[in-house]
């Protein structure tokens, strides 16, 4: 590492929990929150607290979560594969970490990176395309600002896009033709393709992007 650069805590990763456990532990709306982005991306919840706010209660009983009725005691994370402390007592929060990290589940601590495992992002998604921006903790008001600002740039055209790309590479395979990531780089004209796009012309922008992978295969060559 280079003399002054900067050294950033949390290697960045889409985590697949797709099935599997994720352990809540908390009731209240920060709790809630937490629990929305575990089901939006498959998890298995389970929410470990005495009481539940309204909301997790409709979501315990339409059978979208598990609960468990009581206080936090150890044991509960055997066999989690991430877990979520999310009360409002930090000698609860700390107590969540330290049964995690023995039991190697990986762990976050609401409002407190420090003794967290990973920390989530603000993120938001085009299709299949997830922008997420992390500030390492320091300040999620700022992270969600920017996203909010990154928003607004962009529509719905980026999920067209990844659909197209899918779409010339499963071809190009089928054909035997192998393209070169340097020549991906440059045939991908963003501003030609997101502009077809809006304009509801797939089969032209398909056609743009094979021409100029094609031209460029050519020079390669």
């Amino acid at each position: 590492m280079k003399k002054g650069s900067h050294k950033s805590p949390h290697y960045p990763i889409f985590l697949d929990i797709c099935g599997k456990k994720c352990l809540v532990v908390g009731g209240g709306h920060v709790a809630l929150r937490k629990v929305k982005v575990l089901l939006e991306h498959g998890g298995n919840v389970e929410v470990v607290s005495p009481t539940l706010c309204p909301e997790l209660s409709q979501l315990a009983e339409n059978g979208s979560i598990k609960v468990l009725n009581k206080n936090y005691q150890p044991g509960v994370l055997v066999g989690a594969f991430v877990a979520i402390a999310a009360t409002a007592e930090a000698d609860t929060n700390e107590r969540v970490a330290e049964e995690a990290r023995k039991h190697g589940v990986l762990v976050n601590v609401v409002d407190n990176p420090e003794q967290s495992d990973f920390i989530v992002p603000s993120y938001f998604r085009r299709g299949d395309i997830t922008i997420a921006i992390s500030t390492t903790g320091k300040s999620p008001a700022l992270a969600r600002k920017i996203r909010t600002r990154l928003e607004q740039n962009f529509g719905d055209e980026y999920a067209f896009l990844v659909v197209l790309i899918s779409e010339v590479r499963t071809e190009l395979k089928q054909r035997g033709i192998t393209v070169s990531g340097n020549a991906w780089q440059k045939a991908l004209d963003l501003d030609l393709l997101l502009e077809l796009g809006r304009a509801g012309r797939g089969e032209k922008a398909k056609t743009a992007l094979l021409n100029n992978l094609e031209r460029l295969r050519q020079i390669d060559s």
